[in-house]
């Protein structure tokens, strides 16, 4: 059962009226579906059934407390990249020995909680950073599990803002120096070279760039070998995608795992243990953003839409230029016109969509911004000192405020004249 769907006319998320949550909570509000994330989460688990692997969600996707504890709770690691995220992870009940910690600028500080924290991994993203860490581990007495990522210079064909493993991105070291530096890393103390990682883009609508880049990862674990290093496991990353409704064709779990599979045989017919890092699949279609509609305008070229959320409260319309569905709360049979889907934020770029064939909606009627689970509320911020929205978590017929609506006072508890 798709997790929004109209219902006596209703759009529902499972079975809550969305116009009953907006009359109690307000617009705009972020709402998920747990049974969504549940199903999604086991589907992408269960198509790496049969080999040995471990599913560290992206907590960078969305990092609310209440979205945590359904994944804790599914038996899911966490794949991190500060020292928040895995305070956030552990404030949702989470393993700290399921943990991935990645990125490319982490500080002294943050390895230093982390290792006290008795995470998993470190995926180490260029030299400098291997020697703070060596040098950092040997400090507190202790030896770190760490996986280089390497950047295997293959086109993820996605958006150049999310698209990670091309030699022109800030992101691992390249395939030509991954020997080099795994080698130096197994002499070094404090260190325990347990892996290799890659992590080519976000939003993948093909399995090709990932099996391209796994038979590149399988070419230097062979070489490792020769070098007597022996490897425990690949991170292959996340970045799987999601229909956001323009009739995309993209790989289900299912036809990922099977291409992934058989792309790394080679690797799991000898025990090696394969980590991926899957986000926006987990919980993209999850999330909706609700909004109200406060005013219509027309100028000379076109018709406006002006709602209550805004560019502060989901940014990837304006930062991607990203298409997200859009649908009224209230079912109705008014023809389509053209308009803009703009919040009140004094930017241009403050708009949801341009050109949108939608039915008109009046004031106060609510619309529906659908697949925003995934780097909607946790890439949210205050501008133009706005309270980010709250966020719902709904199962079955009732609903839990996970994130309630931030205060003017909160925002400038911090703030000194």
């Amino acid at each position: 059962m798709p997790p929004f769907e109209y219902k006596s006319g209703e759009l529902c998320c499972e079975d809550v009226p969305l116009a009953k949550i907006a009359a109690e909570v307000g617009t705009p509000f972020y709402v998920y579906s747990r049974s969504e994330i549940e199903r999604a989460y086991k589907a992408f688990d269960h198509a790496l059934e049969g080999v040995p692997h471990g599913v560290c969600y992206a907590v960078k996707a969305c990092s609310t407390l209440g979205v945590l504890k359904i994944l804790v709770d599914l038996g899911a690691g966490a794949d991190i990249v500060s020292a928040g995220e895995l305070f956030r992870w552990q404030k949702a009940g989470g393993d700290p020995k399921k943990v991935v910690f990645s990125g490319v600028g982490k500080s002294e500080a943050e390895m230093t909680a982390a290792i006290t924290a008795g995470i998993d991994m470190f995926n180490v993203e260029s030299a400098e950073e291997m020697g703070v860490l060596g040098r950092v581990a040997r400090s507190m007495n202790a030896t770190v599990n760490v996986a280089l990522r390497v950047n295997p210079d293959v086109d993820p064909e996605t958006h150049p803002y999310i698209s990670t493993g091309l030699k022109q991105n800030k992101f691992g070291v390249a395939m030509s120096e991954a020997r080099h530096l795994l080698k130096k890393a197994a002499a070094m103390g404090g260190l325990h070279v347990s892996g290799v990682d890659f992590h080519i883009g976000s939003q993948l609508v093909k399995t090709s760039p990932f099996t391209d880049a796994i038979a590149l990862l399988i070419k230097l674990v062979d070489e490792l070998a020769a070098d007597d290093i022996k490897l425990d496991h690949v991170d292959i990353g996340g970045g799987l995608g999601i229909d956001y409704g323009k009739g995309d064709v993209v790989p289900s779990p299912a036809e990922y795992g099977a291409a992934v599979q058989k792309a790394l045989a080679p690797l799991t017919s000898r025990g090696i243990k394969v980590y991926t890092e899957p986000g926006r699949v987990i919980v993209g279609n999850a999330g909706a953003l609700v909004t109200a509609v406060m005013f219509r305008k027309r100028n000379e070229a076109k018709h406006f839409t002006i709602v209550d959320a805004a560019m502060n409260d989901l940014m990837r319309p304006a930062l991607y230029q990203s298409f997200h569905p859009m649908q009224p709360v209230k079912q109705t049979d008014k023809p389509p016109i053209v308009t803009d889907i703009v919040g009140p934020i004094c930017e241009t770029g403050d708009f949801f969509a341009r050109d949108r064939e939608l039915p008109e909606l009046m004031p106060g009627e609510l619309l529906w911004i659908g697949a925003t689970g995934a780097y909607g509320a946790a890439m949210a911020s205050n501008y133009n000192t706005r309270p980010r929205a709250p966020e719902i978590l709904v199962h079955g017929s009732s609903y839990t405020v996970i994130r309630q609506r931030e205060t003017l006072e909160q925002l400038i508890a911090g703030e000194r004249t």
